[in-house]
């Protein structure tokens, strides 16, 4: 209907020839109109899925600008019904992001909507405005600003949905940017979540599959977010055909291989299946920060330098270059869960006791499984841990935090196949969480995935303070045993003087530089390793009668370097004598053992250099 034929415009009235329904695409206002007794039209500035828009002045109220949004025709029961929806509940509707519904008026038998003019950009006008200065290409927004253009617009959907409101109609038409804020326009389609007779606006594309069969819902709200997401950040081409209900595979699309917590998000996002998706606006505006600080993570050099509060794990605990099961981070409790004030006085340090303490709950409720659980795996009773975690999944099969404690009883018993399974679908469920990650980075090191591991344990480090330490040290394993010594140094370079783990990194890697063959020059840096560094006077005196040992070698093996300093001495032979002199002395007046003491005072006696008097 109204399409161009054979070089002729289409007709901007008529009937549809398949059913008879009349249609009308001509404006029925011109300038100078009155509507309503209140709003002089100045003219048409838009057309809608419901019909023209038209811009006025209202001369009650100041003469401010109003938008009238009108019926596509007075004759449509549907659109006629949509009009009379919002004006029966749209004005319930005050959020700072959404544009604001004033009146509903008529004017010569057709009925309009007044809204608030907001003056802007749509963000599918950003995007045209890009093509137009890409020479025609298409142009996406860079990632982090489409995250963040989303993330500004979700409380509003949050808002709509504690109301029992759908939006139904999200796409990047219906956004728009006012300075530094956005707002959420057009709200045609928007429509109580229990009603079941009204007609369903939706663009294809962008609308859930499920939507024909049984309505727009809060997880339909979700989809449409998820598809203008990638509508915005990339081309997405046959988005509205070949891919109509489902995302372009992996393996043909760069951003998703770039950036794979993006990906992960969009895929739970945009499940077939709306039990799926995120449960919430909420839920998903938490994730998708977290996939913006990896994102604006992702390119930085070095490691984070500032923490962050995860609402669902606590902080890892890891200070030393070991890790397991015990070492990842604790899950947070749900502070809504029935028996958390219960589970608070049950505080018995001894597992076993705690299990059977945790026997006698008032009611079994997720908590009180997610506790015995975990105080399965400290006595190491796996079968509890199982029962634990079935009755979680057999109350609710996508509570991922069962999920997440099978993974943990992987890892206690060895297998870490099945351990990676399960951090990869806590992944694919908590996107933006960095705990799967180092779990899953963890699982696959112990399973030899080891290029794997490293791109997870990279991501940790570079998001977020709290996990340096643990993705260093994971770093530093994984490239000293491929023979990177100097990239396991960097690694270890990453945690922070501030960090309590420090001191075993700098230990750690004075250990590496001295093993690794490197030389004088990888001898001192050693050295200079735990140079400064509060460690057991004993561990320090015994690694530098090694360093010194080994150094005094070299030299007397022709590779001497007076430019090359060893904690203060030259790498000359009589300079490393007095060095290791010095060391042995020290750690024989530390020694308890009378024969050990004995021995090291003629060592020392032996490596002292000739003196004559």
């Amino acid at each position: 209907m109204g399409r161009s034929r054979d070089g002729q415009p289409g007709r901007t009235e008529g009937f549809c020839p398949t059913c008879r329904n009349p249609f009308s695409f001509t404006p029925k206002l011109k300038p100078g109109d009155v509507v309503g007794g209140q709003y002089v039209v100045a003219g048409a500035i838009a057309h809608g899925g419901l019909g023209w828009i038209y811009a006025a002045r209202d001369r009650n109220v100041s003469d401010r600008w109003v938008v009238l949004k009108g019926l596509l025709n007075s004759g449509d029961p549907d659109a006629l019904a949509a009009a009379i929806a919002e004006r029966q509940f749209l004005a319930q509707v005050e959020h700072p992001l959404i544009v604001e519904i004033y009146n509903f008026v008529t004017h010569e038998g057709a009925g309009y909507i007044v809204m608030e003019y907001v003056g802007g950009t749509s963000l599918k006008q950003l995007l045209k405005a890009r093509m137009k200065e890409a020479g025609g290409a298409y142009n996406p927004l860079p990632v982090d600003q489409a995250i963040a253009f989303v993330l500004e617009v979700l409380p509003a959907f949050s808002y709509l949905h504690d109301l029992d409101l759908v939006y139904c109609d999200f796409k990047p038409d219906n956004v728009i940017q006012v300075g530094d804020a956005v707002r959420l326009i057009d709200l045609g389609g928007v429509r109580r979540i229990d009603d079941a007779d009204s007609a369903i606006y939706g663009t294809v594309g962008y609308q859930a599959p499920e939507v024909a069969e049984v309505g727009p819902s809060v997880a339909s709200d979700i989809y449409t977010i998820g598809r203008t997401l990638v509508v915005l950040a990339m081309e997405f081409r046959g988005y509205q055909s070949t891919y109509v209900s489902s995302l372009p595979p992996l393996a043909d699309t760069p951003l998703f291989q770039e950036y794979d917590s993006f990906y992960r998000l969009l895929l739970k996002a945009c499940a077939p299946d709306p039990a799926d998706r995120f449960a919430s606006a909420d839920e998903l505006r938490v994730q998708l920060l977290g996939v913006l600080r990896e994102v604006v993570a992702q390119h930085r050099r070095g490691a984070a330098e500032h923490s962050t509060s995860s609402l669902l794990f606590d902080v890892p605990t890891v200070a030393d270059d070991s890790l397991n099961w015990q070492d990842l981070p604790g899950l947070r409790p749900d502070e809504g869960d029935p028996q958390l004030s219960w589970l608070r006085t049950v505080s018995i340090d001894d597992p076993l006791q705690r299990l059977e303490a945790l026997q006698g709950a008032p009611e079994i409720s997720a908590e009180v499984l997610l506790a015995r659980a975990r105080a399965g795996l400290e006595a190491a009773q796996g079968a509890r841990v199982d029962d634990a975690v079935q009755t979680l999944l057999a109350n609710d099969p996508w509570d991922w935090r069962a999920v997440w404690m099978s993974g943990l009883l992987a890892l206690a018993r060895g297998d870490t196949t099945q351990a990676q399974s399960a951090f990869n679908a806590v992944y694919g469920q908590v996107p933006g969480e960095l705990a799967p990650k180092l779990a899953l980075a963890f699982a696959c090191e112990s399973g030899g995935e080891a290029d794997v591991a490293e791109s997870l344990y990279t991501v940790c480090a570079r998001t977020d303070a709290n996990y340096i330490a643990p993705a260093a040290f994971g770093l530093a394993r994984i490239r000293a045993a491929r023979g990177d010594v100097a990239g396991a140094v960097r690694a270890l370079d990453l945690v922070p003087g501030t960090s309590r783990a420090f001191t075993r990194a700098r230990r750690r890697r004075a250990g590496l530089l001295a093993s690794s063959g490197g030389g004088l020059p990888s001898l001192a840096q050693a050295l200079d390793s735990i140079d400064n560094l509060t460690i057991d006077p004993t561990d320090r005196s015994r690694f530098r009668v090694e360093v010194f040992s080994e150094a005094l070698e070299l030299v007397q093996g022709g590779g001497g370097d007076s430019t090359i300093r060893l904690g203060g001495h030259p790498a000359s032979e009589p300079a490393l004598r007095d060095g290791l002199e010095s060391a042995l002395r020290e750690l024989a007046a530390i020694t308890d053992d009378r024969d050990t003491k004995v021995a090291l005072v003629d060592r020392a006696n032996g490596v002292r250099r000739w003196t004559l008097r």
